[in-house]
């Protein structure tokens, strides 16, 4: 096997993949252009959507040539594979805005320098916008319609479970899309392998179909794993909702608290997913007598490195292991954590502790923080709070002046009083 696909093999990516052996043969032969879709429905992917952007640098490192493929055209549809109904159509501008927000995003694990290092591959951001936007429907009809089986078509799992609860004929055709994007990749990048989860298995195979009937061409997919936790839930969600590589919608320290409380059982899978360290150091790691919970500081320190920087990662890490050790007494080891300035006339004047926890988003509502109080897992400044409308006041300051709230045993919030 090809020494890439080996790593992607060794590091848990692939799933399944059209024809191995000859992907192989044509990787070792020369750099090769692959493309990734890219969803630009929000403002800000979470780390469940980079599974193929960890295997794209892979890939880029070992010289091929990355192609992230934005859907401005096919984002105004939706893709109806893996979703139970039909999605909020976005403006040209709003897809705009969102693309290059997450092109940023995307450049923690991928250059997109026009003159690449020695030895990476170029990789480019494209739009398939700039191609479907302008489509004769009559002329896409004759030349690619008539390619396709209605009858093949309903055989994919993401049209029969849709044909259940309703499929507009709007999502039907985005199958002829996103093989249409395929080809035009082969003709104008030269691009021969598709990459993406396992539930766009039949959007690949149809490209591919649709390349070898109209260009006489092999052309190749790869899927990856979806990727679970232990406990059954899907990678990428927490108790405050998405982990967002956005800091403004996800702060560096929750970032960073994500992967510390990972379940143990994920913790090397995860390192290897998600981390560029050696798959020797990571063995070395899962020998017996290593300390868990230092791996999961290690893991949780390059992820928070990668995403957002050196700087937040150590600030992360030091401001966790403040409040873990203690209530957080250094000042400088509190700036990690996620925090919000309230008027100190608003604090003289008492605020139910109810309200402080719920404000703070350490619970996501009412309902949950009096759940949380009268289970004895709310603290201000590691004092229990008794009941959900005990009042905190200016005399629960601590000695910098400030209330640092505790939700259970690892979640810390910090209240600054102006």
């Amino acid at each position: 096997m090809n020494k890439t696909l080996q790593i992607l093999h060794d590091r848990g990516f692939i799933k399944a993949c059209t024809d191995s052996d000859a992907l192989s043969d044509l990787m070792d032969k020369e750099p090769v252009t692959f493309y990734v879709g890219v969803d630009p429905s929000g403002r800000s992917i979470h780390i469940g959507h980079m599974v193929p952007f960890f295997a794209m640098h892979h890939m880029q490192e070992a010289g091929h040539n990355p192609i992230a493929l934005v859907g401005g055209g096919t984002g105004m549809i939706g893709d109806p594979s893996g979703k139970t109904e039909l999605r909020k159509m976005l403006t040209h501008e709003q897809i705009a805005a969102n693309s290059a927000s997450i092109k940023k995003q995307l450049g923690t694990v991928i250059d997109f320098a026009e003159m690449p290092p020695n030895g990476l591959g170029r990789a480019q951001m494209v739009n398939n916008a700039d191609w479907l936007l302008g489509l004769n429907y009559i002329d896409f009809l004759r030349e690619i319609g008539s390619q396709f089986s209605v009858n093949r078509m309903l055989t994919f799992e993401s049209y029969k479970q849709r044909l259940e609860r309703g499929l507009s004929f709007i999502e039907f055709n985005y199958q002829l899309l996103q093989s249409y994007d395929f080809l035009t990749l082969y003709r104008t990048h030269g691009c021969r392998l598709q990459m993406g989860g396992d539930d766009q298995w039949g959007n690949i195979v149809a490209g591919i179909d649709l390349i070898r009937r109209m260009e006489s061409a092999e052309c190749y997919g790869l899927t990856f794993n979806l990727i679970m936790r232990a406990d059954g839930k899907k990678m990428g969600k927490s108790e405050k909702g998405a982990v967002f590589l956005d800091p403004d919608m996800y702060s560096p320290y929750d970032f960073y608290q994500y992967w510390r409380n990972v379940n143990d059982a994920d913790v090397f899978k995860f390192m290897k997913l998600f981390t560029f360290l050696p798959l020797e150091e990571i063995d070395d790691y899962a020998k017996p007598g290593v300390n868990i919970n230092e791996v999961k500081e290690r893991l949780a320190w390059e992820q928070t490195r990668i995403i957002h920087g050196q700087e937040e990662a150590d600030k992360a890490r030091d401001a966790a292991k403040a409040a873990f050790g203690s209530t957080g007494a250094n000042p400088a080891a509190r700036e990690g954590m996620p925090s919000m300035e309230i008027p100190a006339d608003r604090l003289a004047s008492g605020i139910p502790a109810l309200e402080l926890f719920v404000e703070s988003k350490l619970v996501p509502s009412n309902s949950d923080g009096r759940r949380l109080i009268a289970g004895g897992g709310a603290h201000v400044n590691e004092t229990k709070i008794e009941s959900h409308d005990q009042v905190i006041d200016s005399s629960w300051r601590d000695e910098q002046g400030e209330l640092i709230l505790r939700s259970g045993k690892k979640k810390f919030f910090r209240i600054i009083v102006k």
